[in-house]
């Protein structure tokens, strides 16, 4: 008979990001985690203290996976930051409610609050345009995350669907510019290649650079 692997705190952890993964964060409980640890639920309790403290862990552990780095200039790090954060909420569709909730008590998240604020700070911001600077890189990184996943469309049929609705509802002749943009929506325009999310982001560091060398 096999031998089972003990159960740990990382193992309990990593289990309840995959179920929140596959079934959405609606269906994690302690009892359905268990089932996909095979064992009784209060068996958990010897990892994670309650169901509060496991929603912690898991947001803790999916922030860690964003990069901070530390191999160019400010710009290019706070950058390459932001689009690995985007990447990494996406990849997790739960997570980014999760670390905007006043709920969760997440130090990855202060981890990575003090990183920017560092980034911005060395690179001679101000604590005014920092304070700024950081709620603006931030904001756009979650609330474009939030955003994107909020229209998601995975279904091929369904999309097919809403476009003729769409395309019914407003005549292109009444909405042209409207019709256009529906139009490269619904055929993936921009897919593949920098787009909305990166423009912003470029948008938000110009202009913090501008304000810092004017200053």
């Amino acid at each position: 008979m096999p031998r089972r692997t003990p159960l740990n705190r990382e193992r309990v952890l990593r289990a309840a990001v995959t179920l929140a993964d596959e079934a959405g964060i609606e269906a994690l409980s302690m009892r359905r985690l268990g089932q996909e640890l095979g064992v009784e639920a209060m068996s958990l309790y010897n990892h994670v203290a309650n169901k509060g403290d496991l929603l912690n862990g898991i947001t803790d552990l999916v922030l860690g996976e964003i990069e901070l780095p530390a191999e160019g200039g400010w710009k290019e790090d706070l950058r390459r930051h932001a689009i690995s954060a985007h990447d990494v909420l996406i990849a997790h569709p739960w997570a980014c409610t999760l670390a905007l909730s006043p709920d969760r008590s997440s130090s990855v998240s202060v981890q990575r609050a003090e990183w920017m604020l560092l980034q911005l700070r060395e690179a001679g911001f101000s604590p005014e345009v920092t304070y700024h600077g950081y709620h603006a890189l931030d904001s756009h990184i979650l609330g474009f995350t939030l955003w994107q996943l909020g229209h998601g469309i995975v279904d091929e049929e369904h999309l097919k669907e809403l476009a003729a609705e769409f395309f019914r509802t407003f005549p292109p002749e009444q909405y042209p510019y409207m019709h256009e943009h529906a139009q490269q929506h619904f055929a993936g325009f921009g897919r593949g290649e920098p787009g909305a999310f990166e423009l912003v982001l470029d948008l938000i560091l110009d202009g913090l650079e501008r304000q810092r060398d004017a200053a």
